[in-house]
C-alpha cells in the first residue's frame, strides 16, 4: 500500500512545470490523476505515458480556465470521466496548481490584464472548487498554489500578487467552512522555480544570482514542490489546514 492507494486526483494545469511534478508523485503514490492542460495535449499525453509506464494510473482533461465558465467545463468533463470509469463522480484531492505569470508594475497593466490574471489565478480555482465540492469526499484535500510573491514585496507583480493572495484568502476561509467534513485547505507558496514560467530561474547566469537571495543557496526544483503537496494529500498531512505554506528554500527571509 502506498499513501494516496485509491484515491483519486484533479491537477490543473499538469502537463509541464510544477503541475507535471505534482500529478507524477501524486501518482507515484498511488492515486489516479486527472491530468488539466489548455493546448498542450501532447504533453499531456506525456505526463500521462510516463506515469503508467512507471506502474500509475492518470488520464487527460481538456479546458481553458482563461474563459469564463472554462472551470465549469473541466468540472464536467471530470464528473463525467469519473462517472463512466467508477460510476459514480466522487474524487478526494484537488490541486488548483494551474497559473499565469507575467511582471508589470501598476503604471503599465491593463484592465484586460488584471482580469486575465484573475480570471485564471483566482476566480477559476475558486469556481471549480464550487462546482466539484459536492463530489468532494469527506476527509478530501484541496491545495492551492500560490506564490511567495505574496509574502515579499515585488512592485513588478503588481497584478499576479494581488491575485494569488486572493487565493491565500480563500483557502482560509474554505478550511473553516469545510472542516465539519474533513477535508482540509492549504495554500503553497513556491519561491523561485526552475520551470517554463519562469525563465531567470532556469537560466545559468540569472539564477547564480537568485540563489544569493535563497537561504539553502539554490532555485528550486518542481519536485521540491511537489513533495510538499504530496504531504498535504497524505494521512500525514491531515492535521495542517487553512496554511499558507512557505516553499521556497527561504527566499528572501
Amino acid at each position: 500500500m502506498t499513501a494516496l492507494s485509491g484515491k483519486i486526483a484533479l491537477v490543473t494545469g499538469a502537463s509541464r512545470g510544477i503541475g507535471k511534478a505534482i500529478a507524477q508523485r501524486l501518482a507515484r503514490d498511488g492515486a489516479t490523476v486527472a491530468i488539466h492542460y489548455h493546448a498542450a495535449a501532447e504533453a499531456a499525453n506525456a505526463v500521462i505515458d510516463d506515469i503508467i509506464a512507471a506502474g500509475g494510473s492518470a488520464f487527460a482533461l481538456q479546458a481553458n480556465l482563461a474563459e469564463r465558465g472554462g472551470a465549469t467545463a473541466l468540472a464536467g468533463k471530470f464528473k463525467a470521466e469519473l462517472t463512466e470509469r467508477y460510476g459514480r463522480a466522487e474524487f478526494d484531492i484537488l490541486v488548483n496548481n494551474a497559473g499565469v505569470g507575467g511582471r508589470a508594475t501598476i503604471e503599465d497593466i491593463t484592465e484586460d490584464d488584471f482580469e486575465r490574471m484573475l480570471q485564471i489565478n483566482l476566480k477559476s480555482p475558486f469556481f471549480l472548487i464550487k462546482a466539484l465540492l459536492p463530489h468532494l469526499r469527506a476527509g478530501g484535500r484541496i491545495i492551492n498554489i500560490s506564490s511567495m510573491g505574496t509574502r515579499a514585496a515585488y512592485p513588478d507583480m503588481a497584478a499576479y500578487a494581488p491575485a494569488k493572495a486572493g487565493l491565500e484568502v480563500l483557502s482560509r476561509l474554505l478550511a473553516v467552512h469545510l472542516g465539519r467534513r474533513g477535508i482540509t485547505v492549504n495554500a503553497v507558496m513556491p519561491g523561485a522555480t526552475a520551470t517554463d514560467m519562469n525563465v531567470n530561474a532556469r537560466d545559468p547566469v540569472a539564477s547564480q544570482a537568485m540563489a544569493k537571495t535563497i537561504a539553502l543557496g539554490r532555485v528550486g526544483r518542481p519536485m521540491d514542490i511537489a513533495k510538499v503537496v504530496a504531504f498535504l494529500a497524505s494521512d500525514d498531512g491531515g492535521w495542517v489546514t487553512g496554511q499558507q505554506i512557505d516553499a521556497s528554500g527561504g527566499q528572501r527571509l
